[in-house]
């Protein structure tokens, strides 16, 4: 018999209970016993919902979901559920506060570890539950297992401890996709093709990309040996690398587009965001910038910090630039410019898409709101809520939306979601055209939600921001998706450089402007790539109608192939410029070959222009000369 069997509601109810209401439940339970911890945290979690969460949230409702994720899963299909503590038909139950929805919990728990089979995963079931009570809050408020919580706080925090390479897992083999500039594989001379057969001289052959992650990473200063083959060289390379901290970019790229024009991407808003976008501007401003295109597309957000930041970089001191609101006063504020911005003056255009969220969604609005920028392309996704993020004993964390953001038009451009998280979540990808998703959710827009900017133009809340010019051009099609769909790019690219990689270099490596205007496939490689199509499944044939899949395979007419062609060729053109260059050289390339988007917008500065002055208009009359 093992310790969970001798377990009883008092012992464990008054250990919790007394951190429950006598020190706020901040402290981990004393002892390691699985089960302490475990309703430990039930208690954690269920206390945190109701005293942070953003709306009003019925304890009832809270317990009920919970139990029925509790037992949904149970393996012991012989135990008996009916009336006993495991019941989910909550005959007469009403709960009233934390103290009856813990002891219910509690005694179903308890029930379950005592009387199911030594093959009950408690600690499953128990995460089982407290998915479940989310289940009724908004979609963002989410339980972060352990593991999952130390890959996102990694991401967030802007840096990781390990080796420093990017790599993907092709054929069974960790393939070198490039080394971070300056990191310890780099410095050693580890390079793209690389194939490492070896961690710590056991094969890593077959090792999944999680694997590798846990083999590769590890705490500053400590060491890793690999085994490399390099195609070219038929003996295998030892390398004892030093494992260092590695920077995380949230900056993808930064360039001038042209004589005046610089460019700058952000993938997402993490604690070294802001210092890495002041750096790509200063770089920027020394090649005589005149205007910016800030790229913000498949955005998904991050530290509202940071974006306000950013955003105040671009407006004059004391403007308003987004404001939170809560059922609870610690959480509703507005943030306002702190100082004047550096580029308060610079001619903006903010590129967005339906990818673009939180973050992204709180610098557009802000541009749109005070008309100090054109905000490009296609409706954002709609989050309006923030998170606030609480560790849990086990080291897994909560996340609860505490509050609503607002723009400083006063709209709440956070989307419905009413209709449950899964439709929620794929809603973009039910979206028409750019054209037409925009004229149908104005044309369902309330008055209540209509808002106007600081020059008086029309602007709308509750699914996002709709830009102030739509683009309508899609830049994916299907022969794309089926070439990434079975990763026929990577392994083009690896073999290409295999074959023809000192050839290359030797060309090209010193000359990338050149490579991004004068290089294209030859009739040779873009067979070659052709057959990898064919081989994975591509089948052309005159007898076919429309393109489709069936069965994996990818159905087209020769004349659809050679009209598809061209978006694949400029992305393993992209993908090659990376491996050879790194990251931030891939999206010059597909900027030039595969996305319209930016060159649409480098004709918009005309726009941009009348915008300025249209708010010049406006800032006159409220403020004439005496």
């Amino acid at each position: 018999m093992t310790l969970k069997r001798y377990l009883t509601p008092s012992l464990v109810s008054v250990i919790v209970l007394a951190l429950l209401y006598i020190s706020g439940i901040d402290r981990v339970m004393a002892g390691n016993n699985t089960h302490e911890i475990n309703l430990k945290k039930y208690a954690e979690v269920q206390q945190k919902i109701i005293d942070n969460h953003v709306d009003e949230v019925s304890i009832e409702e809270l317990y009920k979901n919970s139990l029925r994720g509790f037992v949904r899963r149970i393996s012991d299909t012989t135990l008996v559920i009916e009336n006993t503590p495991l019941d989910t038909t909550f005959t007469d139950l009403a709960i009233n506060s934390l103290r009856q929805s813990f002891t219910n919990f509690e005694r179903a728990y308890l029930y379950l570890a005592n009387n199911s089979g030594e093959e009950e995963e408690m600690d499953s079931r128990l995460e089982d539950a407290i998915n479940a009570m989310f289940r009724p809050l908004d979609p963002h408020s989410v339980y972060i297992r352990p593991e999952t919580s130390e890959r996102i706080q990694d991401e967030f925090s802007g840096k990781f401890e390990g080796i420093g390479i990017q790599f993907q897992v092709l054929d069974d083999t960790i393939t070198v996709i490039s080394a971070i500039s300056n990191g310890p594989s780099d410095q050693l001379g580890i390079r793209s093709g690389d194939r490492i057969v070896e961690i710590n001289d056991e094969s890593s052959v077959g090792f999944s990309e999680q694997d590798v992650v846990r083999s590769l990473r590890g705490p500053k200063g400590t060491k890793v040996t690999v085994g490399i083959l390099r195609p070219g060289n038929p003996q295998m390379l030892d390398f004892e690398i030093t494992r260092d901290e590695i920077p995380l970019y949230t900056v993808d790229s930064s360039y001038m587009l042209d004589d005046v024009t610089g460019y700058i991407r952000v993938n997402r808003f993490a604690a070294t965001t802001h210092e890495e976008f002041t750096q790509a501007m200063r770089e920027l401003r020394t090649q005589n910038m005149e205007r910016l295109i800030l790229d913000l597309r498949d955005n998904p957000g991050g530290y509202l910090e940071q974006a306000v930041r950013m955003t105040n970089d671009f407006f004059p001191r004391g403007t308003a630039l987004v404001a939170t609101q809560s059922r609870h006063a610690r959480f509703t504020s507005e943030y306002r410019a702190r100082y004047n911005g550096p580029y308060r003056d610079i001619p903006l255009i903010v590129l967005v898409n339906e990818g673009s969220a939180s973050g992204s969604e709180i610098v557009s609005g802000a541009i749109q709101d005070h008309d100090r920028g054109l905000v490009v392309g296609r409706r954002t996704f709609g989050k309006g809520l923030v998170q606030q993020q609480y560790e849990l004993p086990d080291n897994s964390n909560i996340r609860i939306t505490i509050s609503r953001y607002l723009t400083p038009s006063g709209r709440e451009i956070q989307k419905p979601f009413k209709d449950g998280r899964e439709k929620y979540a794929y809603e973009i990808y039910d979206r028409d055209s750019a054209t037409g998703d925009v004229s149908k959710f104005i044309e369902n827009v309330p008055d209540s939600l209509r808002y106007k900017t600081s020059a008086g133009r029309e602007v709308y809340g509750g699914g996002g921001v709709v830009p102030d010019h739509i683009v309508d051009i899609e830049t994916v099609n299907e022969l794309f998706i089926f070439m990434r769909r079975n990763n026929v790019n990577s392994g083009f690219v690896r073999d290409y450089i295999d074959r023809k990689g000192a050839e290359f270099r030797s060309e090209w490596e010193d000359r990338f402007d050149e490579f991004r205007s004068d290089f294209s496939w030859s009739d040779h490689d873009k067979n070659a790539f052709l057959d990898r199509l064919y081989e994975n499944g591509l089948v052309v044939s005159d007898t076919v109608t429309t393109v489709h899949f069936e069965d994996s395979k990818l159905y087209m007419t020769e004349s659809q192939l050679s009209e598809q062609l061209t978006n694949p060729l400029g992305f393993i053109k992209a993908d090659l410029a990376r491996q050879v260059w790194g990251n931030e050289y891939y999206y010059p390339v597909i900027n030039d070959e595969v996305d319209p988007m930016v060159q649409i917008a480098l004709t918009l500065w005309p726009e941009v222009k009348d915008l300025k002055a249209m708010r010049q208009e406006v800032m006159n009359g409220l403020f004439p000369d005496n």
